[in-house]
C-alpha cells in the first residue's frame, strides 16, 4: 500500500503506487520460484498492484491472491493486473482474515505471502477519505470502510490520558500530553469532525520547526487505532505461519520503526521456536538509485524468512 507521488491520469495505477523495494521483492521470491515453477503466493495488501505486477512478470507459473481491505485500492488495480487473466485473484479482506480467505478460494498451502505495511497517496490524495493534514476533509481514516470506528470517533471519545498514550506510543509524539490536551479542551466546545479543524490544534499545541509538519506524528497514531495496524499486522504473521509450506517465504516492509520492531519480535520469537529460519539479521533496504528517485523508499525495510518445517504441521 506503500506510494510516493500523486496521480498521473496517464499511467493508471503507476501513479497512484509506485512499489519501493520491487527488485528486492523479485530476488527474495525468487528463493522459491524459478523460471517455469508454478505455484500461488499472497499479496496481502495490493495497493493498486505494483509489486504483484512485477512478481507477474518475473515468474510465468506464479499465480497471485491478491487481497486489499480497502474497495478504492482494488478498483485501481484491476485494471493493472487485467492482463494477466486467471493469475490473479482480486479479494477483498483484512491481514486477519487471510487465512479464512485462503480456505475459501481452496488454497490451503501457498509458497509466499507479502506485506507492505502503509498508507498509500490513493488515500492521501483523496481528502474526503480523512487522512490528510494538508486538505481538509472528513475526520475518518479508515482503509476499510466497513470498520465502525472513525478517527472522529477517537479523538472526541477517548480520555486525555489514553490519547497521550496513543500519540506518543504509536506516533513517537514527544508532545504527546500538549496535543492531547489541547484536543480534550477544544472538543469541550465543538466536536471534531474535521481534519483541518484537528491538525491546526495539534499544530497549536506541539509547535512547528521541524522537518515535518507538526500534525504528522498524530495523525500517524490515530491512524494505527481506527484501523488496528498492530493487531493487524502480527494476526497477518500468523496467518502466513499457518498457511506456509515448509520453505515458503514471508516478506513484509515497513516504513516505521516501531512496525519494522513488530516483525522482527515476531519473526526471531518464531524462529527460536522452531517455525522460521532467519535468512539476515539485518533487512534489505532500497538503494541510493531507488531513493533518488521515490524518496519514499529511503524510509523502507524489508524483513524476511522462510518457513521451517522443524515443527512440522499448524502452529
Amino acid at each position: 500500500m506503500a506510494a510516493a507521488h500523486r496521480r498521473d491520469p496517464q499511467a493508471r495505477g503507476d501513479g497512484v503506487h509506485a512499489p519501493v523495494l520491487t527488485e528486492e521483492v523479485i530476488e527474495v521470491f525468487g528463493r522459491v520460484f524459478s523460471g517455469g515453477d508454478e505455484g500461488w503466493i499472497v499479496d496481502g495488501t495490493v495497493g493498486a498492484g505494483g509489486h504483484t505486477r512485477a512478481l507477474l512478470e518475473a515468474y510465468p507459473g506464479l499465480s497471485v491472491l491478491a487481497v486489499d481491505q480497502d474497495p478504492d485500492s482494488l478498483a485501481e488495480a484491476a485494471p493493472v493486473l487485467e492482463p494477466f487473466g486467471d493469475r490473479v485473484r482480486l479479494r477483498r479482506g483484512r491481514m486477519s482474515q487471510l487465512g479464512g480467505l485462503l480456505r475459501r478460494e481452496g488454497l490451503p498451502g501457498v509458497a509466499g505471502v507479502l506485506f507492505d505495511i502503509g498508507v498509500c497517496s490513493l488515500h492521501l490524495d483523496r481528502p474526503e477519505r480523512g487522512f490528510s493534514f494538508r486538505d481538509d476533509g472528513p475526520l475518518d481514516m479508515r482503509m476499510d470502510p466497513s470498520r465502525e470506528r472513525t478517527a472522529a470517533d477517537v479523538v472526541n471519545s477517548w480520555d486525555e490520558r489514553d490519547l497521550a498514550d496513543l500519540f506518543f506510543h504509536e506516533g513517537g509524539e514527544r508532545r504527546s500530553r500538549q496535543a492531547a490536551t489541547a484536543i480534550v479542551e477544544a472538543r469541550r466546545r465543538v466536536p471534531f469532525q474535521r481534519t483541518a479543524a484537528l491538525a491546526d490544534v495539534i499544530a497549536k499545541a506541539v509547535g512547528g520547526g521541524g522537518r515535518i509538519h507538526p500534525a504528522t506524528r498524530c495523525f500517524q497514531a490515530l491512524r494505527r487505532a481506527v484501523n488496528q495496524e498492530g493487531e493487524e499486522l502480527l494476526r497477518g504473521m500468523q496467518a502466513a505461519e499457518h498457511n506456509l509450506g515448509d520453505g515458503g517465504v514471508l516478506a513484509v516492509i515497513t516504513f516505521h520503526s516501531g512496525e519494522d520492531r513488530e516483525v522482527r519480535r515476531f519473526l526471531t520469537g518464531r524462529a527460536r521456536a522452531g517455525y522460521w529460519s532467519l535468512q539476515s539479521d539485518k533487512p534489505l533496504r532500497a538503494k541510493r538509485e531507488e531513493v533518488s528517485k521515490n524518496r519514499r523508499s529511503r524510509s523502507a525495510v524489508l524483513r524476511w524468512a522462510t518457513r521451517s518445517g522443524s515443527e512440522g504441521g499448524q502452529a
